[in-house]
């Protein structure tokens, strides 16, 4: 499973970091952020037939923070007047 680019995003989390994969995101000012995540074909088939997806989080020792995975999206994009898109959450 990767972090993917994908229409909306307006930052790059760990770009400049080499120990972490970047991640395309969608930051909002109240601090929202969502990723879109690709499977492989392999993890595909293990997530149809196990039903299970597992989720793994650095904290560093802080509370943790309120997460959601979803199979759909929970943006939106919208077109301005001059024509540039923008995301909402939906």
């Amino acid at each position: 499973m990767k972090p993917i680019t994908f229409k909306g995003q307006n930052t790059v989390f760990a770009k400049d970091q080499p120990e972490y994969f970047p991640l395309p995101a969608f930051k909002t000012e109240d601090g929202r952020v969502v990723s879109c995540w690709k499977l492989s074909i392999l993890e595909r088939l293990y997530l149809l037939l196990r039903g299970r997806l597992w989720f793994q989080s650095k904290t560093f020792n802080r509370p943790l923070q309120p997460q959601l995975l979803t199979v759909n999206t929970p943006i939106a994009l919208k077109k301005t007047e001059s024509g540039h898109f923008y995301c909402v959450f939906k």
